[in-house]
């Protein structure tokens, strides 16, 4: 966590957050279109350390700046040492005329074997294809039938393993209205406050993928509102499945080292064979969401310790922490960075107090504009290449256009949907080494939300080189999958 009003000009190395340095090559991505506002939402389809462990390897010592994108050398063609001709037959320029009446039904008979073998395996690949196509159509197989996608959301569980009713409700804006979605309409609908009870909020908590938590409900007073039924009332369902984003310390205006520990109680503290490597999110009493480069190379989850609710590392050192029981890693390009994003499942809940909370994701409908005022929190360096911080450091920093982060100056094109840019183009503020996977967090509506995980950057605090984060919200439909799933 770089706090320093010292701007750098050069560019040491690469900023991937771990302890000690880690350098690995940028990513690249087209660049943007002109001057959009920074939206959490992906882009439509077609618009677009470690402890000193001499028997280890760890991140920050696989790369280097001399590590570059493996590049293709062509090679010449193999020379084929099967004979295609045996010199011992010799072709004719008339061979029916050479074939007995006898000898003509083997060949006739092999034609046939052929054709049907041939036959076969075009109906094979009809078959898969049509298949894939039925997956790839968003539906599914049921007693060798593909189920039309109009049965999806119709309250029947038509797929073996229910995938047509498992993604029927979702939370929508900073209220966390209560959707489902119409199969007649096809859109989603808020539901009408008529007849809802705990046991249907529950209910829509665990399909959403809160399956561990409930925090509850209240009617939303709208006449407005498009409702997925008639709704009397005229109240839609406003339904908290977390008790998420609530800060109860005192935040020093302007301040670098963080003193109360309710002031950021989902921050996390991630120990890899007994020291702190990265941070990380609490978004259920269950989950912790950190970056992807952080836990690639260290897939394992018995080298894990979660720490939460401590300010500084000497109080780690003396507590057991919580175990890991599973990491799940999204589809992480290491070369790119694309898909920074990971899960990390608990073996036991953490107990949720005023130091221990989690922060809400991102519902569907809320988007973030450039300039917005975001923080960002880790026991990272203080400065390019130092030490990580023995207690917490705070930031404030703004979120920056992709188009400007985007831009020659900046990352010329490296930014892609799933990466924010957060900090100051003026360089001296910004998450350095040891912050990877710790959370970037704005306030809407007394509510922290998690905008991002940190991920990677040219340096730390360097002019034109501000930040780059896991865009959660882009994430968000993959999140909620692996919470169901495990």
């Amino acid at each position: 966590m770089n706090r320093t009003e010292t701007i750098y000009d050069n560019v040491s190395h690469v900023n991937y957050g771990f302890h000690d340095e880690e350098q690995r090559p940028p990513p690249y991505a087209p660049s943007s279109g002109v001057n959009p506002a920074l939206s959490q939402f992906p882009a439509p389809p077609n618009t677009q350390h470690l402890p000193q462990n001499p028997h280890v390897l760890y991140p920050s010592q696989r790369y280097s700046p001399a590590h570059s994108l493996p590049h293709y050398t062509p090679q010449p063609a193999l020379i084929n040492t099967h004979h295609t001709v045996t010199p011992t037959i010799y072709l004719d320029t008339n061979p029916v005329n050479k074939v007995s009446r006898r000898k003509k039904w083997p060949y006739i008979v092999g034609t046939v074997v052929t054709l049907l073998v041939i036959a076969g395996v075009v109906v094979a690949v009809l078959w898969f294809y049509g298949l894939f196509a039925c997956l790839q159509g968003r539906m599914c197989e049921a007693d060798k039938k593909c189920v039309s996608v109009s049965l999806w959301c119709d309250g029947t569980v038509d797929c073996p393993s229910g995938e047509d009713e498992a993604q029927c409700y979702r939370l929508y804006g900073p209220n966390f209205l209560l959707q489902k979605y119409s199969n007649v309409s096809a859109n989603w609908k808020n539901v009408c406050s008529d007849g809802f009870n705990d046991n249907l909020a529950k209910q829509a908590c665990a399909e959403i993928g809160y399956k561990d938590t409930y925090s509850g409900y209240q009617g939303i007073l709208s006449p407005s509102l498009d409702f997925i039924s008639a709704c009397q009332s005229s109240t839609a369902v406003s339904l908290k499945c977390t008790d998420c984003g609530r800060s109860t310390g005192n935040r020093i205006v302007g301040g670098t080292t963080v003193t109360s520990k309710g002031v950021w109680p989902w921050q996390v503290s991630l120990h890899y064979s007994g020291r702190h490597l990265c941070g990380g999110s609490i978004i259920t009493p269950y989950w912790i969401l950190t970056a992807a480069h952080c836990v690639h190379q260290f897939s394992n989850p018995g080298g894990w310790t979660v720490y939460a609710g401590y300010l500084t590392q000497s109080e780690m050192a003396s507590a057991s922490g919580n175990s890991v029981n599973r990491i799940v890693i999204h589809d992480f390009n290491p070369n790119t960075n694309e898909n920074d994003i990971a899960l990390m499942r608990l073996n036991t809940a953490l107990t949720i107090s005023t130091n221990i909370r989690p922060v809400c994701l991102p519902n569907k409908g809320m988007s973030f504009t450039a300039q917005q005022d975001c923080y960002v929190t880790g026991w990272g360096a203080l400065f390019s290449g130092g030490s990580s911080s023995a207690t917490l450091q705070e930031a404030k920093i703004q979120l920056i256009d992709s188009t400007i982060c985007n831009s020659r100056p900046v990352y010329n094109g490296l930014i892609t949907d799933t990466m924010i840019c957060a900090g100051k183009l003026a360089g001296g503020v910004d998450s350095c080494q040891g912050d990877s996977g710790g959370p970037l967090v704005t306030n809407v509506r007394s509510l922290w939300w998690l905008l991002g995980d940190t991920s990677w950057g040219d340096g730390c605090a360097v002019r034109n080189k501000p930040g780059v984060y896991g865009n959660v919200t882009y994430f968000l439909d993959w999140i909620y999958q692996q919470m169901r799933k495990y």
